[in-house]
């Protein structure tokens, strides 16, 4: 099990980062398509939005393949990405946006049901789960300021 998890882990890292690389090239149009509607709709803005995005897909992609040490809190932290980004999913199929060959309402539906087991993968390829449980563990024994 531990080399699947292994496996899996560098693998989702390998899609982040190349996602990452595609928002600052071949796809920043596309996820131009993934920024909230209910965001500032100044071009630069949503621009800096795909970018930013970018880098920390690279960033968290790279951590995936790289920082073993740290994978329990990287995994966390591409857990909460994706939920943080979710909304633009979300406003994607709430706005009838095609984007990444998702033109109609019951692919970018379907899409939305993906985020989930994208948070899973991140969770359990990097033993995150256990990761949080030892840093709640900490909070408990933290003494109490009055």
């Amino acid at each position: 099990m531990k080399y699947v998890k292994m496996v899996l882990r560098v693998l989702l890292g390998i899609f982040m980062t190349y996602a990452g690389v595609s928002h600052l090239t071949i796809a920043r149009q596309e996820f131009l398509a993934q920024v909230p509607s209910w965001f500032p709709q100044n071009p630069g803005f949503l621009d800096f939005v795909v970018l930013a995005s970018g880098v920390v897909e690279i960033a968290l992609g790279l951590g995936m393949i790289f920082l073993y040490k740290y994978k329990g809190t990287v995994g966390v932290l591409l857990a909460l990405f994706y939920v943080a980004i979710f909304p633009g999913n979300i406003s994607q199929y709430v706005n009838g946006i095609s984007a990444f060959g998702l033109d109609t309402d019951q692919a970018r539906l379907i899409r939305l049901f993906f985020q989930p087991v994208l948070i899973a993968w991140a969770l359990w390829s990097t033993d995150g789960v256990q990761q949080i449980k030892t840093w709640c563990a900490h909070c408990r024994k933290q003494p109490q300021k009055d």
